[in-house]
């Protein structure tokens, strides 16, 4: 709380002392007339109003530095900790989640999400775990394009209010959306209100005679009424009473989406989604979150007692009754549509802060993957070493060799992460990307289970026997294998390896397979064409290992394992 807030809060305070000094003058002692009391009372409200504007306008101004402070850290690559990790999202056993590093700190996600509702996380991260069709991706394609220069747009969005991620279960609140009618009779809403006309009489006859017996006997029969209501008012309200300020929040983003004109047919279509019956879903969340904060007004200890005497919440929750009966049905598309838009916004931030990453091509029909001068989009520019991997064609798989460190498996995950990218309607960190669309499987990550009592090479195993699954299509499969069955003999490593490539090109895969064991070059041998050995290399430069990251035709001359081992101090 600033120091302009505090003295406010401090005044409204004594404001209050005040209006009840004056009223207990008026109505007990009788020195001064009971319309004195009006004079505080209002200026306790206009406090009150002066305060939540104060208020709003602080957190306003601590939302725009950390909204700024956070796009700097992403330009500058300093971004891994400071997002949304989105780690709810991850499943161990999906076939590259884990792999790629699509979720958890410092992961794809966290790169690119800048969504403010639980909708819009869920959207992104859905993309983010299934290709998408041709026709889908071109129409995100285009929504990105013509959302990449509105940095105005994304702004007051960023700036509407605090998060609602963690107020807002989408599921929950389309659920409560579709209940049936809690009132579907009028007689409690007729007996509710004669019985509050009652008592604001018998309040003025209290106020006005000094007579309290009627306004007593009025409140017993309204607590006996508000008692068999309480159920009803419960299960109203239960889903919603504590959301508020969530909801205004979505009425407010709501509103500024229907105030753009989009030009994209996408865009056009999620900005038609926000209307119901001709009337804009703002102004019906917005209403609803009148009668929530009016709810939430009668729970004011200074309140209660005048919100008790005229059935207050017992008004009100019929009235949010009436609102869900009538909008309810239409919540889920509401939600759905801005968690589309909200996704679509976070790949337009990151294609603005990525200028020159483009978007990819994308082909139908023969699978291919073709990349010139493609990187990881995580690792920041400076650093980031570009390859060119063309898959396709009579050529079906790469099996890269080279030592430990010198970029094996960056490079599976490089092309793992811009596909997904590119599938799900984001430009790709390259300098062209054309592919068909591919269903991606990978085993850098694969790991042993004690709870599941498995080992690690089971659970490798396991997975390639789920690739070979995916690879039966559609879409074909596009495979990376880190260091195939490292967990056993060499041997019984190469059969097997050999086996389970020829199965998965014979099934229309493509795919990358790295390995330390020299004697899998052979396999590409005996698969050629449809198989090429590359490599990395290293270079020991004053008892530094050195690396380039640069891919090279064919296989590994030398190991670095010994220089590595010395390096740490052991006598080797």
């Amino acid at each position: 709380m600033t120091r302009l807030e505090r003295a406010i809060a401090d005044a409204r305070l004594a404001v209050f002392v005040l209006g009840v000094v004056l009223l207990l003058l008026a109505l007990w002692a009788g020195r001064i007339a009971w319309f004195w009391s009006l004079i505080p009372i209002a200026l306790f409200v206009a406090l009150v109003a002066v305060h939540d504007r104060v208020g709003r306008t602080t957190r306003r101004v601590a939302r725009a530095v950390a909204y700024y402070e956070n796009g700097l850290k992403r330009l500058d690559g300093d971004w891994a900790g400071s997002g949304v990790s989105g780690q709810a999202f991850l499943d161990p056993e999906h076939p590259y989640a884990a792999d790629l590093d699509l979720f958890g700190t410092g992961s794809l996600f966290e790169r690119l999400c800048t969504a403010r509702t639980r909708s819009g996380e869920e959207t992104l991260a859905s993309w983010l775990l299934a290709p998408a069709d041709p026709d889908t991706v071109r129409a995100r394609q285009d929504a990105v394009t013509e959302l990449r220069p509105r940095l105005d747009l994304r702004e007051e969005v960023a700036l509407l209010g605090a998060d609602v991620r963690e107020g807002i279960d989408p599921e929950a609140l389309s659920s409560w959306g579709m209940i049936p009618a809690v009132y579907p009779s009028r007689t409690p809403a007729v007996v509710a209100s004669v019985l509050a006309v009652l008592g604001l009489a018998t309040l003025g006859v209290w106020i006005t005679t000094g007579v309290a017996f009627p306004l007593a006997a009025v409140a017993l029969v309204e607590m006996a009424f508000a008692a068999t209501q309480k159920k009803r008012v419960r299960q109203v309200l239960a889903s919603v009473e504590r959301r508020t300020h969530d909801l205004v929040l979505i009425s407010e983003l709501l509103a500024r989406l229907e105030r753009e004109d989009f030009t994209s047919p996408l865009l056009i279509r999620l900005r038609a989604a926000l209307q119901t019956e001709g009337e804009p879903a703002s102004r019906r969340v917005a209403k609803l979150a009148r009668l929530l904060a009016m709810i939430d007004q009668g729970n004011n200890q200074f309140v209660a007692p005048f919100a008790a005497l005229v059935l207050w919440k017992t008004h009100l929750s019929m009235a949010v009754d009436a609102w869900r009966v009538r909008t309810g049905p239409a919540i889920s598309g509401w939600l759905a549509a801005v968690g589309e838009f909200e996704a679509l916004e976070s790949i337009a931030a990151y294609a603005f802060e990525s200028p020159d990453d483009p978007f990819p091509t994308l082909i139908e029909g023969e699978t291919r993957f073709e990349a010139e001068g493609v990187g990881h989009p995580l690792i920041p520019e400076a650093a980031c070493v570009r390859n060119d991997v063309r898959l396709g064609g009579e050529l079906r798989v790469l099996l890269v060799s080279g030592s430990n460190m010198s970029g094996k498996s960056t490079l599976l995950r490089t092309l793992g992460v811009n596909t997904v990218l590119a599938l799900a309607g984001a430009p790709v960190r390259a300098k062209r990307l054309s592919l068909s669309v591919l269903a991606v499987g990978a085993t850098l990550r694969v790991q042993d289970s004690l709870q599941a009592g498995r080992s690690r090479f089971y659970a490798e195993l396991t997975r390639i026997r789920t690739l070979v699954g995916m690879a039966e299509g559609p879409p074909p499969l596009l495979f990376l294998l880190d260091e195939i069955f490292h967990g056993t003999n060499s041997h019984d490593r190469t059969v097997g390896a050999e086996a389970v490539i020829l199965g998965l090109i014979d099934r229309g895969a493509i795919g990358l397979v790295t390995t330390h064991d020299l004697a899998l070059a052979a396999v590409a041998d005996r698969l050629a064409p449809r198989a090429v050995n590359v490599h990395f290399e290293d270079q020991l430069v004053d008892g530094t290992l050195q690396f380039d990251y640069r891919m090279r035709p064919g296989v590994v001359t030398h190991s670095n394992a010994l220089a590595l081992m010395r390096a740490v101090g052991l006598d080797v």
